[in-house]
């Protein structure tokens, strides 16, 4: 039944506007009543094909990663997430990056206009990636194969559902719930510079950086508060240590003193309960301690874990559509 829904869709767009599918670069044949399912990798989180064109998935680390996107067929990769892609090892294997990054609350019209041209036009299988590929990412991905025609508009919602895209992201089910398909002639008109890495605001690439030592955080917290046995490089104190750091330099940020009274004083909490956390794992120090940590070392972790989202929530994660001077919006992990 879907592939004939499928079929008079395709049939429907093509007599409306003149499109005609490109020639599309499959893993494996694969029937459209199939799609979009979730792909088996233990190098390549959450990937998920949403056309016969495009996967979307989460960050690609390491040599095993780029060599499970080859062997799926990937020439292009497409990054959504501010942080600065991998070029020089996707180059070893003969992969080209394309940075086309945006936030949380949505997908822009202008940037929904540049991912329709990028998998209609670009090279090969697609991989578009966020940093978890849960959210931007397979927002990205619908939203552009819906634009480029690849797939019809009854199937975004549904790849965010199947990808886990967390409900309270309400300006990527919108982008996905409203994507339509975009004339071939109006996609041929737009000039696109395709480049591997594009400027992000300050703001958003501190945000980056302090996700990633959260995350490495989360590691320590996992392993009882000690260095990850696969990650010997984690000292707990210096990650501590870091992640207080980056809440003092965003604070020290103009693009932060200018955000609204509340977002500041988020910041300033975890900063102040980061300190905390940093002089606590000093204090115990785990690389000699066999005794359990402090119970406090838990609760500071939670707690900025809760600040942080609780700000995702007020100012990143705000629809597009809702944005008002009190309510920033805050891009980054």
């Amino acid at each position: 039944m879907r592939f004939l829904i499928v079929l008079l869709w395709t049939v429907a767009v093509t007599v409306q506007t003149g499109f005609t599918q490109q020639p599309a670069v499959q893993i494996k044949a694969v029937s459209p009543d199939l799609l979009p399912r979730k792909l088996d990798s233990r190098t390549v989180p959450n990937p998920v094909q949403v056309s016969p064109k495009v996967i979307s998935g989460g960050l690609p680390v390491g040599e095993a990663a780029f060599e499970t996107l080859v062997d799926w067929g990937v020439r292009t990769v497409i990054s959504v997430d501010a942080a600065k892609p991998d070029v020089a090892t996707a180059k070893r294997y003969g992969l080209r990056y394309v940075h086309l990054p945006h936030g949380y609350d949505g997908v822009p019209d202008d940037r929904v206009r540049e991912l329709a041209k990028a998998v209609r036009e670009l090279p090969g299988l697609i991989y578009i990636h966020c940093h978890h590929g849960k959210h931007r990412s397979p927002a990205a991905a619908t939203v552009a194969c819906v634009a480029a025609g690849m797939i019809p508009p009854v199937d975004g919602v549904e790849i965010l559902k199947l990808a886990g895209t967390s409900e309270g992201y309400q300006g990527l089910y919108q982008s996905a719930g409203s994507a339509a398909p975009i004339p071939p002639a109006e996609l041929d008109r737009i000039d696109v510079q395709f480049r591997e890495t594009v400027a992000v605001p300050p703001i958003a690439e501190a945000m980056v950086q302090l996700g990633h030592v959260h995350d490495h955080l989360k590691q320590i917290a996992a392993a009882g508060w000690r260095t990850p046995k696969n990650h010997p490089d984690l000292a707990p104190p210096h990650q501590a240590l870091m992640l207080r750091e980056h809440f003092t330099e965003l604070l020290r940020t103009e693009e932060v003193r200018s955000q609204p009274l509340p977002f500041r004083r988020l910041l300033r909490r975890s900063e102040v309960d980061a300190e905390a956390l940093h002089q606590l794992l000093v204090d115990w120090n785990p690389a000699t301690n066999d005794s359990p940590p402090p119970k406090r070392v838990e609760r500071l972790a939670k707690r900025i874990g809760e600040q942080c989202k609780a700000c995702h929530v007020r100012y990143r994660d705000v629809p597009l559509g809702g944005k008002s001077p009190n309510r920033s919006g805050i891009t980054g992990q």
